[in-house]
Parts: C-alpha cells; sequence; structure tokens
C-alpha cells in the first residue's frame, strides 16, 4: 500500500479512511507542522524527505509543482468531495492499480452530481 503525506487542507477523516484500506497516511498534524504557514514547496520537499506522496485538495499549486520537478514520491491531487467515503473510496482506487507512484501526477476526480 501507498505511504501518503497528507497535506493541511486534506480531509482528517479521508485520511483515517485510507488507512482503514492499509495505506500509510501521515498527516501535516501529526507531523508537527500544521499552522506554521509551510509553503506548497516545503510541504513537497517534507514528503520527499519521508519517501511519501503528497495527498492534496490544493490541486492547482501542486499540478505547478509537479511540472517544473517530477522527482518525488507521487502527488496525488483531489477535487473536494463531501462524500467523504466516496472520495476516499476513488483516492484508493487511483492509487492501488498503480505499481508505483514515484514521480507521477494523479488526478482524482469527483463524480459529476
Amino acid at each position: 500500500m501507498a505511504r501518503l503525506y497528507a497535506d493541511e487542507q486534506f480531509p482528517k477523516i479521508v485520511s483515517q479512511l485510507l488507512r482503514s484500506m492499509g495505506h500509510d497516511v501521515l498527516t501535516v498534524q501529526e507531523a508537527g507542522n500544521s499552522n506554521l504557514g509551510i509553503p506548497d514547496d516545503q510541504v513537497l520537499a517534507f514528503a520527499i524527505a519521508e519517501q511519501r506522496a503528497v495527498i492534496t485538495i490544493n490541486r492547482l499549486d501542486f499540478i505547478r509543482l509537479h511540472r517544473s520537478n517530477s522527482d518525488h514520491f507521487g502527488i496525488i491531487v483531489c477535487t473536494n468531495d463531501s462524500d467523504r467515503p466516496r472520495m476516499a473510496d476513488r483516492i484508493n482506487e487511483s492509487i492501488s492499480t498503480k505499481e508505483s507512484l514515484q514521480a507521477n501526477l494523479i488526478r482524482v476526480i469527483r463524480p459529476s452530481q
């Protein structure tokens, strides 16, 4: 299963659901990095140092970071979904089919209403 680093805005319940699916999820809060105003490039650098893929709903900034440097352990950008179990399921489905997340940008899109 995947080693993930959930950024500050990522829904806590989705992190917990992903854990219940077998993923190793570390949150910004658990890492002691919350409420510090850490720039996105430093969030990514921390994830790289921990050999984790970033998981975020901050799509535009992390897509830009991926385009400028794909030397990372994965970036998973998600559209926010108020149906948290569905969001976790879609993320799990998207990453479980990958042999490796390294250097990949994975987009998880909320289904149309």
